[in-house]
């Protein structure tokens, strides 16, 4: 549209003419947004908002007396608000490359003040410091222009042909030398030591292959002989199974034969022997059997023949008192004393007999191979008894042997 006017984003637009502007003001300004203006009566400017640089290369002298070549760079603009622009339009409006100018300018008077109050080693080791003191020095200033700084960077120092600042960082750089000597030595030293470590453990290596290449080939070699002896070891294993299976079977043949001969012979053997033996006992039994019986009748008939004899016995034995001195003190009684003393004697006569056929065996013959003696009688009980002397007579033979009695 004719007349209306728009000013760029980075821009102030500055209406002249017609009413005054804000503070008394001889324009108007128009940021942001479109303004009709009318032509002819009205007037317009554009101010520029945007960033601009400028450079300062100056020699400042310490507080040392040391001569320094400070290089520096200012980031400044024409601040945003109403009066900043109005400042600034009313400066440099008509030449906006004047703000460049006049700020190095500014700038350059502060940094050789703040360095004069300040040595080469502060300076150097310090540089932010120093610019900070000399914004805050360029703050007010720069303000009153329409203008606001965003950095100030020192860029260089520079002594020249003193040889100051050289001679200040000698013991640094001495010391980074040494450092970079050591730090080298290290490195050195650690090179070294990882050759040595690669150089054994590529020893290490190759001893292991080695190693492991030995215990390969015998194991080869190993395999090799048990394949070599596999053939004598099986047939030696089959001829030792072979024997154990001989062995074995003649054992079991052995163990039979002699099964064979226990049942063949000795059972037999021994069945006739327990024959023999209980045929033998049967024999022993009947013979002892048929003796006892013998031995039996031998008594009965002794016994048969002794009681026979008794009376003779008795009578001899009183024909024996027919010339004897005989004085009977007690008369009948006495003579019954005497008779009765030889029955007695008769039959003490006939138990001796007996007990001396029952010592004997069964040929007649006693224990001691003595034939029996007859007993010889007491002397007669009573105050008439005296010494018999029985007659020797035979008795009856036995089935034995002829038994006499004394």
């Amino acid at each position: 549209m004719f007349g209306y006017r728009v000013p760029a984003p980075d821009e102030a637009m500055l209406i002249s003419g017609g009413r005054r502007g804000l503070g008394g003001a001889p324009f108007r300004v128009v940021t942001g947004h479109g303004k009709f203006v009318l032509p002819v009566v009205r007037k317009v400017r554009f101010l520029t908002l945007s960033m601009c640089e400028s450079e300062v290369t100056e020699t400042c002298v310490t507080r040392q007396g040391i001569s320094l070549h400070v290089r520096a760079v200012i980031a400044f603009k024409v601040g945003n608000d109403h009066e900043s622009i109005i400042n600034a339009g009313q400066r440099f409006l008509s030449d906006q490359e004047q703000m460049s100018v006049l700020t190095g300018r500014i700038f350059a008077g502060h940094l050789r003040a703040i360095i004069g109050s300040m040595t080469v080693e502060e300076i150097v080791t310090e540089r932010q410091k120093l610019a900070a003191e000399v914004l805050d020095t360029s703050k007010t200033e720069m303000a009153k222009i329409g203008l606001i700084v965003d950095s100030l960077q020192i860029q260089s120092i520079d002594d020249g042909d003193t040889g100051y600042i050289d001679a200040m960082s000698a013991p640094h750089k001495a010391a980074i030398q040494r450092q970079a000597q050591i730090a080298q030595a290290q490195a050195t030293q650690a090179s070294v030591e990882a050759e040595q470590a690669a150089a054994r453990k590529q020893a290490e290596y190759a001893r292991q292959t080695a190693i492991v290449k030995a215990e390969y080939s015998a194991e080869v070699d190993r395999a090799q002989a048990q394949a070599g002896q596999a053939g004598p070891l099986a047939q030696a294993h089959a001829q030792q199974e072979v024997l154990a299976a001989q062995t074995e079977l003649a054992q079991r043949q052995a163990k039979l034969r002699q099964e064979q001969l226990v049942a063949e012979v000795v059972r037999p053997a021994e069945a006739e022997a327990e024959r023999v033996r209980i045929l033998a006992a049967a024999e022993a039994q009947r013979m002892k059997i048929q003796a006892e019986a013998a031995a039996s009748y031998d008594r009965v008939a002794l016994d048969r023949m002794l009681i026979d004899q008794l009376p003779q016995i008795v009578k001899e034995a009183a024909g024996g008192l027919a010339g004897a001195n005989v004085n009977v003190l007690n008369g009948a009684d006495g003579l019954g004393e005497i008779a009765a003393g030889l029955v007695s004697q008769g039959l003490t006569i006939l138990d001796s007999v007996r007990q001396n056929l029952g010592g004997q065996d069964s040929d007649g013959q006693r224990p001691d191979g003595q034939r029996p003696e007859g007993r010889r009688s007491g002397e007669g009980e009573g105050n008439g008894s005296s010494l018999l002397q029985l007659p020797t007579g035979k008795g009856r033979k036995s089935d034995d042997g002829p038994v006499d009695v004394d």
